[in-house]
């Protein structure tokens, strides 16, 4: 039996507004909800957005941090703010015996449960959906060999302690991987991707999504105002998790950090 399409999910007037960002949005008091707001809204369009907008690049990315979690037989993973599941998805054919996919927005969630329909019935059974907050996990602690998250610890509102919840549920030894928007050493490039995402991007993205939250104008400040690789790096190391490798993708556009949790740590 296939599960049911999602139910249209009516536009917020606003989410964030321009006043919202006119300053850093990691700071905003309400971000942790307005962020659900703002996925519920565009949920719909969410996928052709990422596919139009990266230029088919996002699903090369996920590739790169599938393979950089090197998952062995029998592993357990976990995709926080696994959105509509498309990492979730790229994990289902390694020699993982469980994916779970983490999501606090219920539409994205429904979203990543029509695509499941489509996933090879070869594999599909050992991948799960659950609604929960990467803040409070709702697991055991170490239970996962591999904890993944791309494009959403800038969308945490407290990344900190979402590390601290990373580092709980891995294994000793277990990895964690992170795919982020960056922005690239280059000046010339630089400048050329802050032009597109900054004033392009928004505009298209908002068109074919038919937004009003604001979500396509926050993308880019976001990026704009979250912490250097560096300041990602420090936050990972106080949650006692130490990084193993730093990769730039697509000329430093995207980058794919992967920490290790030590095989000592409780």
């Amino acid at each position: 039996m296939t599960d049911p399409a999602p139910a249209s999910t009516p536009c917020p007037s606003s989410v964030w507004a321009s006043a919202d960002l006119s300053g850093n949005p990691h700071h905003d008091s309400e971000k942790h909800e307005k962020v659900r707001r703002m996925f519920a809204a565009i949920a719909r369009r969410y996928d052709l957005n990422n596919r139009l907008h990266s230029f088919g690049r996002d699903q090369a990315w996920r590739r790169f941090a599938v393979r950089a979690a090197q998952v062995g037989p029998g592993d357990a993973v976990l995709d926080v703010a696994c959105g509509t599941g498309d990492l979730t998805q790229a994990f289902a054919p390694t020699q993982a015996a469980r994916v779970v996919g983490l999501d606090f927005t219920r539409e994205m969630l429904e979203m990543a449960r029509v695509k499941h329909t489509a996933l090879d019935p070869s594999v599909a059974g050992k991948v799960e959906y659950v609604e929960g907050d990467a803040q409070r996990l709702p697991f055991e602690p170490a239970c996962f060999h591999v904890v993944s998250i791309a494009f959403g610890i800038r969308n945490v509102a407290d990344p900190s302690r979402a590390m601290r919840e990373f580092a709980r549920v891995l294994r000793p030894g277990g990895r964690l991987v992170i795919l982020e928007f960056s922005r690239p050493s280059w000046a010339p490039l630089r400048l050329l991707n802050d032009f597109y995402c900054g004033w392009i991007m928004p505009r298209t993205a908002t068109w074919i999504s038919g937004d009003r939250s604001g979500a396509y104008k926050y993308l880019p400040r976001s990026v704009g105002t979250f912490m250097t690789p560096d300041e990602l790096a420090a936050r990972a190391a106080s949650a006692g998790l130490v990084e193993y490798s730093r990769r730039f993708l697509t000329l430093g556009v995207c980058a794919c950090y992967v920490f290790l949790k030590s095989e000592s740590a409780p």
